[in-house]
């Protein structure tokens, strides 16, 4: 697990372990992204299922429910199969769009 920051956004990007193993990681390091947005890259993980996407779907909704961006960026998997609850982008750039998109709704009250 590499984590790299970008102003207000942690940047997670996951290369060989798991996907339980990293939501274990990320759960245990959440108080210092808790006040960050969070993109978590999976891209150069094997083909992922829905199922993949859904371990994150926990940390996902507390993440949201505190006011805070979580993205998760892989282009192995049909965005449309995935739940609503969470956001899943297949490139970097878009995770970045999406969390300004979220900033603008937060600072605007939606």
């Amino acid at each position: 697990m590499i984590i790299d920051q970008d102003g207000n956004i942690s940047i997670i990007t996951q290369e060989k372990a798991t996907i339980p193993e990293l939501v274990k990681k990320l759960e245990a390091l959440y108080p210092k992204f808790k006040n960050h947005n969070i993109i978590v890259i999976l891209t150069s993980l094997k083909p992922l299922g829905v199922q993949d996407i859904v371990e994150f779907l926990q940390i996902s909704n507390t993440h949201r429910g505190a006011k805070q961006s979580f993205v998760i960026v892989t282009d192995k998997i049909n965005v449309d199969e995935t739940p609503d609850e969470i956001v899943v982008v297949p490139t970097s750039q878009e995770a970045y769009d999406i969390i300004e998109m979220e900033e603008m709704e937060r600072d605007l009250g939606f």
